[in-house]
């Protein structure tokens, strides 16, 4: 998946709680919530806040999908290392009890 399609699965899914999401759909959602924060806390703590409060939600439903893409449950998210280690684990390649894999998407 490429950096402008995740970023607008991100948003597309901000609030699906369900299903998976791969591990580059995971990383390239969070390199674009750095830089994000990066930006904006130079331009003032009040927009930095506002864009915070924008990407909390989707960035908390990605994780989730993320956790489920390795068969784990959302709540794993809360422990930051287990978080790490499930979040760079390969997902299951096939369909697990969260549903089937992400479709492959073109790096278009």
């Amino acid at each position: 998946m490429s950096f402008v399609s995740a970023i607008q699965s991100g948003f597309r899914n901000y609030i699906n709680f369900k299903g998976r999401a791969t591990r580059s759909q995971y990383w390239w959602w969070t390199l674009f919530t750095l830089i994000i924060q990066v930006i904006t806390s130079g331009l003032g703590e009040g927009l930095g806040t506002v864009i915070s409060f924008v990407l909390i939600v989707p960035g908390i439903a990605v994780t989730v999908r993320r956790m489920h893409d390795t068969n784990h449950r959302g709540w794993w998210m809360l422990l930051p290392i287990v978080n790490f280690i499930f979040a760079v684990r390969a997902g299951d390649a096939t369909e697990n009890r969260f549903g089937p894999p992400p479709p492959p998407r073109s790096l278009s």
